[in-house]
């Protein structure tokens, strides 16, 4: 194994490793392929290939929740065999296989070869998704010592690639698949993460070393006269075609997601808690805690590309200057205000935390609960005012979006940050796929809420409209809700988390530095997952 290079060792770029800003790209042109395939998906499955409303949603949902549960296995594969940097090159090249296949559209309708196509399309994207999310997130916080103070700036840098891809993969994916026709949509969203797969394979010296396999002699090892490493590559095949099979079965997913979560809870009470120290148990419950609340963050959230893009396509004015925008292109909003806001949260959680007055971390999590609500209340006052069966006024969705993306920058970077803080360096990639599993199952909840906003299309567009804001009410409150608790609980989570006895596993006598395998007595954990 190539052991990484002393931090003080690195040049930087405005403070932080230049390997930041190759992960900031690398990840940005991948984000941009999946949020420009994303922002036209529901509207492809709905006009192109004539689901319901309904339907169409539980397939989103399903799709989005296999791409968020994906990073599990992901995650162990690169923990265990491959090295983070191998699962990100194989990941990156499985996506962009998958987004040119979305490029073939054939007639819509019935055509059942073509749409099979499509389903492989998203199996592809679903497993490169799984060994590239999760692990290009670790390789963030591989840059840094952790208790780095620059750990939450550098995900909330990092943060901001993935959004500044979105935005332009909304906008112009968006508008070329609306405008002139699905396939020029999703092939653009395939050169983009063509790109970012290039911009990585070249930017491979930036990390020092970083994200390399803990056993390499194992991955040169020949099974069936093959290497180990090219077996796990085929399982990644097979993952495909399972794939395959559980995005047109809807019923699979909700199957997989309990029992998986069941496994996973089971495991880390069973298994690796006993094993840590007291303090080290504590942090991982108070990741657990943080999980648990992401779930119901993204299962409201995630009603953007599904039922809130179907909403803005046809009860929302959208005249511009004369022009009729495209609504997937508004799926943009949320990256751009990121772009604009991301920099400024930064600085704020710095100014505050140089003072003593930050928030904690569960906090933040309440907080951006209670403005996700709030978004939700402002739709709803908006169109209630301009009247049921007239267009809302397109600055509500502007003011939703805003409130939403002030949200999510309380939680998703700071969760990010925080699961890599409180877990153990051997454990860093199954936490970190575990926090996506919970954005797993909270899409996977979100199509099942989209579906039920689609519950009155056949009644009329009125009535329809009338039962998404109902069911947007609903949602509100209960964010505000728990928003509230989340703050009230937030001292308990503080002191599960013991930030005060944190300390880098290279400064304390006789433990290896971040990255590498831990003392015997830790190895029969490893072994274990």
């Amino acid at each position: 194994m190539s052991n990484p290079l002393p931090a003080t060792a690195e040049r930087t770029f405005l403070g932080h490793p230049r390997g930041l800003f190759m992960l900031f790209f690398a990840e940005m042109w991948e984000r941009f392929s999946y949020y420009g395939m994303r922002a036209l998906l529901m509207f492809y499955l709905v006009k192109h290939w004539l689901f319901s409303d309904a339907d169409a949603s539980m397939v989103y949902g399903s799709y989005t929740a296999l791409v968020y549960i994906a990073p599990v296995i992901g995650g162990y594969l690169a923990d265990r065999y491959l090295g983070q940097r191998k699962a990100v090159l194989y990941g990156a090249i499985l996506l962009t296989f998958g987004h040119f296949l979305m490029a073939f559209e054939g007639q819509g309708g019935g055509d059942t070869s073509f749409l099979n196509i499509f389903w492989l399309a998203l199996s592809f994207i679903i497993v490169g998704s799984g060994f590239l999310k999760a692990n290009i997130s670790v390789m963030v916080g591989q840059l840094y010592p952790r208790t780095d103070v620059r750990r939450d700036g550098a995900y909330t840098i990092f943060y901001m690639g993935i959004n500044l891809g979105a935005a332009l993969g909304s906008l112009l994916c968006g508008y070329l698949g609306e405008t002139y026709g699905w396939k020029y949509g999703f092939g653009a969203a395939g050169i983009g993460m063509l790109l970012g797969l290039i911009v990585f394979v070249l930017g491979k010296p930036l990390l020092r070393g970083n994200g390399e396999s803990r056993d390499p002699a194992k991955l040169r090892e020949r099974v069936a006269g093959i290497p180990f490493e090219w077996m796990l590559y085929l399982v990644g095949l097979v993952a495909v075609a399972a794939c395959w099979w559980m995005v047109q079965n809807q019923s699979a997913v909700m199957w997989l997601l309990g029992i998986g979560g069941v496994v996973l809870l089971a495991y880390v009470f069973f298994f690796a808690l006993p094993k840590l120290d007291s303090h080290a148990r504590q942090r991982i419950i108070a990741a657990l805690i943080l999980i648990f609340g992401s779930i119901l963050f993204w299962a409201l959230f995630e009603q953007a590309g599904s039922s809130l893009n179907l909403y803005t396509d046809r009860n929302v004015d959208r005249s511009f200057l004369g022009w009729d925008v495209p609504a997937s292109m508004f799926q943009s909003l949320n990256a751009i205000y990121i772009i604009l806001l991301a920099p400024l949260f930064a600085a704020l959680w710095t100014w505050l935390g140089r003072r003593n007055l930050e928030p904690s971390t569960g906090a933040k999590f309440g907080l951006g609960m209670v403005q996700l609500g709030l978004g939700f209340f402002v739709l709803v006052a908006g169109a209630k005012a301009a009247g049921l069966g007239n267009l809302t006024p397109v600055i509500f969705i502007f003011l939703l979006y805003l409130l939403h993306t002030m949200g999510e920058l309380c939680l998703s970077p700071v969760g990010l940050s925080a699961m890599n803080r409180l877990a153990p360096a051997h454990m860093a990639s199954l936490i970190m796929g575990t926090w996506f599993f919970a954005s797993a199952t909270g899409n996977f909840a979100a199509g099942m809420i989209s579906a039920a906003t689609g519950a009155g299309a056949a009644a009329g567009e009125d009535a329809s409209q009338a039962v998404v804001l109902d069911v947007y009410t609903t949602v509100g409150w209960v964010a505000v809700g728990v928003g509230v608790f989340f703050v009230l609980v937030s001292p308990l989570i503080k002191r599960l988390m013991h930030l005060e006895t944190l300390r880098d596993h290279d400064e304390l006598a006789g433990e290896p530095a971040l990255g590498e395998p831990q003392a015997a007595g830790m190895r029969v954990d490893q072994e274990t997952r």
